[in-house]
């Protein structure tokens, strides 16, 4: 069976590859076999072993050394030689024949939702057995207008690439349990989030923000993000559970 490919996406500093990490271990304690890919050629510390590195076939200091570029346009390239390369790092990933990959994502998440390189790699696989965990920053989700900005970038990317999509709020344990009962309030009734708005002097923004939750709500994408945190190990289990919602309707995909 074509695993389940797992693209953990968020913006910078959101928790993506301390999810990853987490997730993996989390597998690998229930017996479930899987495997972790990093995509970010620029990263230089993930604080775990990638079973598939995409920097074994280019990286940002390199390109920056061959090519002269700054930092940014050496990302930028990248994005398109890894492209180039994804043939070859499929046929690693598929040696493998586990049953669920994780793929961390680059911490600069343009890279990811408005590159044509990501829209190849994603169809470079069966696209009905992709899903994208899109992981909302706490930092920036504690603040009314940072989390309606959120939800739309995440909205963006689920319409760029048409794969079932599920919100995660990482690294909750930075909140504390007021911060984190309001996010999941606002996230699950948009009428207590408009009236946040309207309170903090945001009323055209409100207008816009509105028309927005609107669509959302009609698309079936309006709801509350599950906390996790991986250094507490917490969540993890959630995120599995709606993965065997999405693709199985409940039922466990347990190993052999």
């Amino acid at each position: 069976m074509d695993p389940i490919r797992i693209f953990i996406v968020g913006t910078a500093g959101s928790g993506k590859s301390t999810l990853t990490q987490a997730f993996k271990l989390w597998m690998d304690s229930q017996g479930y076999n899987a495997i972790t890919v990093n995509l970010d050629p620029g990263v230089e510390e993930l604080g775990y072993a990638p079973d598939v590195d995409v920097r074994d076939w280019v990286s940002v200091k390199d390109v920056m050394a061959e090519r002269g570029l700054g930092p940014n346009g050496a990302q930028i390239a990248c994005a398109d030689i890894a492209a180039l390369q994804f043939p070859k790092i499929s046929t690693v990933i598929e040696g493998f024949r586990a049953d669920y990959v994780l793929i961390d994502t680059p911490g600069q998440i343009e890279l990811f939702a408005f590159r044509e390189a990501s829209s190849v790699f994603l169809n470079a696989f069966s696209t009905d057995r992709n899903i994208i965990i899109f992981v909302l920053d706490p930092t920036v989700a504690r603040n009314t207008a940072g989390l309606v900005s959120l939800l739309m970038l995440s909205s963006s990317i689920q319409f760029r690439f048409s794969a079932p999509m599920d919100l995660v709020l990482g690294k909750s344990d930075l909140l504390d349990d007021e911060e984190l009962e309001r996010i999941l309030e606002h996230c699950s009734n948009p009428e207590s989030l408009l009236f946040a708005l309207g309170e903090a002097g945001m009323d055209m923004r409100a207008v816009a923000a509105t028309e927005f939750l609107k669509a959302m709500e009609a698309l079936g994408v309006m709801h509350a993000p599950k906390p996790v945190s991986g250094i507490e190990m917490s969540g993890i289990e959630d995120i599995y559970n709606s993965i065997q919602q999405a693709f199985f309707g409940g039922e466990d995909l347990a190993s052999d």
